[in-house]
């Protein structure tokens, strides 16, 4: 009875090791491209105060103590509030940071579809040398000398 116990527990545990060993560890780079440093406002990993020390190491404790990404995010979140996160939640009112770019792009280039070839079709033809108003005598006489004066 106790042997197949054994064996039932032995081979749980060679099936789970793959599992375990496939999970990727995190480490600070990781970590520290999605974290804002709470006194510099910015993100952890351009950030050279004393507080961005701390909250890195910080980090590699919790990286120590074998915790995902995501479980570092969410102790960070605790412990400093939501500012901590350098992006935004990707539901509620942060979604409107993903899509509200994207919309505008969007519209722009319809747009830009839509009324350039208007913009094309409306340019004016070009004026051919005798369509221009006719000069009097006058004004004739006046452009000859003005451009025998730039000519001399």
């Amino acid at each position: 009875m106790i042997s197949r116990v054994l064996i039932i527990v032995a081979a749980t545990l060679a099936l789970a090791a793959p599992a375990v060993a496939a999970t990727p560890r995190t480490n600070l780079t990781d970590v520290e491209d999605e974290v804002m440093c709470i006194t510099c406002n910015v993100p952890l990993n351009v950030a050279e105060s004393v507080q961005a020390d701390r909250q890195r190491a910080l980090i590699r404790d919790y990286i120590d103590q074998g915790l995902t990404k995501q479980q570092i995010k969410d102790r960070l979140v605790e412990q400093y509030g939501r500012n901590v996160l350098a992006l935004p939640e990707d539901n509620g009112f942060g979604l409107a940071a993903y899509l509200v770019p994207i919309g505008v792009a969007l519209g722009l280039l319809a747009a830009a579809f839509l009324l350039l070839p208007r913009w094309r079709r409306r340019a004016p033809a070009p004026i051919a040398a005798g369509d221009g108003p006719q000069l009097s005598a006058a004004e004739a006489a006046r452009l000859d000398e003005d451009l025998a004066r730039y000519e001399a």
